[in-house]
């Protein structure tokens, strides 16, 4: 027995032994290591790839022609759906930096339907337009002239009240819009709103639209959308007749100037000492730009001559000049 543990070979097969025993606990624990290091690594992986869905609301531009055709019926924004990777869904719906369309291009007048568009989302990123398409009416665009009449509730004026003439500081408006639209109207009315019995003399904003024949709204595009209104509002009684006296403004002193015009007195409104201080109205009248003739609309400045209306508030009146 102790010549085989004295054995060359013996001590071999030990040290074998004990290298064969150190090389599986090695590549054991190699092995779990490796396994926890791929579990790590899987869960950062899932934090990267995690999907999100996110639903945003974002204007809709049209591609067309904006100043040969009007477009209507389309809506002012569309939801669209996103689906991808958290960060990026994320960062797409907080900065939106991506637009949605319709491509009108080449399409001629008359009612279309469109499917919309997308520019600019990563391709990572899944998305769904809602809704997918829209009905748009393209009509030839068209822009017209009206005059302003001034409409108000004249219930709302108090008893033993009446009112003057109204001024506005706006006497037509620019109305663009398509065609169709443009032809059903019939009156653009400047909307003054008065408080509950009025008794005194209104000067406010009023909202400027367009009517068809039914008094209905039209869909169109207004120049100005505003205009300042005055609207006189006397005590019954508390006006008077007086005549009109025109006086030149920014004359040539080359020049002299004669005034002619059908209207020779106007009503005027204001308090009892107002209407006992004024015998006449001066009416001034730019001559600057008249060389020989012209026929000129005037308005009736009543806050110049210290009355609180007039009627009419405003004149036409021919002037001519002559050299001195």
């Amino acid at each position: 027995m102790k010549r085989i543990f004295n054995s060359r070979w013996t001590y071999r097969l030990i040290s074998l032994f004990l290298a064969v025993c150190l090389f599986l606990y090695v590549n054991s624990s190699k092995s779990t290591s490796m396994q926890q290091t791929g579990n790590t690594g899987g869960t950062n992986s899932t934090t990267l790839t995690a999907t999100q869905r996110k639903t945003v609301s974002v204007q809709l531009r049209l591609n067309v022609d904006s100043d040969k055709y009007f477009v209507t019926g389309y809506p002012e924004k569309v939801k669209v759906h996103l689906r991808g990777p958290a960060a990026l869904v994320t960062a797409t719906a907080n900065t939106q930096n991506f637009r949605v369309f319709a491509n009108l291009t080449g399409l001629k007048a008359g009612e279309h339907t469109v499917r919309l568009k997308q520019d600019g989302l990563n391709r990572d990123i899944n998305y769904q337009i809602a809704p997918a398409a829209i009905k748009v009416n393209i009509q030839p665009r068209q822009t017209v002239s009206f005059p302003i009449s001034v409409q108000y509730d004249k219930s709302r004026i108090a008893k033993n009240y009446v009112a003057g003439s109204p001024n506005s500081d706006v006497n037509s408006v620019k109305a663009t819009g398509a065609e169709g639209e443009i032809d059903r109207i019939s009156r653009v009315v400047a909307q003054l709103n008065l408080p509950q019995n009025a008794r005194k003399s209104i000067n406010s904003e009023a909202v400027i639209e367009a009517l068809d024949k039914n008094g209905q709204t039209v869909n169109v595009i207004l120049t100005p959308a505003t205009t300042q209104v005055n609207l006189p509002i006397t005590a019954r009684g508390h006006s008077k007749k007086v005549p009109i006296r025109f006086k030149p403004k920014n004359a040539n002193s080359d020049q002299e100037y004669s005034f002619q015009s059908s209207t020779k007195a106007i009503q005027v409104f204001g308090s009892e000492s107002d209407l006992k201080a004024i015998s006449e109205f001066d009416a001034d009248v730019d001559v600057s730009d008249v060389k020989n003739q012209k026929t000129k609309t005037i308005s009736l400045d009543a806050a110049a001559n210290k009355v609180t209306g007039t009627n009419p508030n405003s004149v036409k009146v021919k002037v001519t000049t002559e050299s001195k």
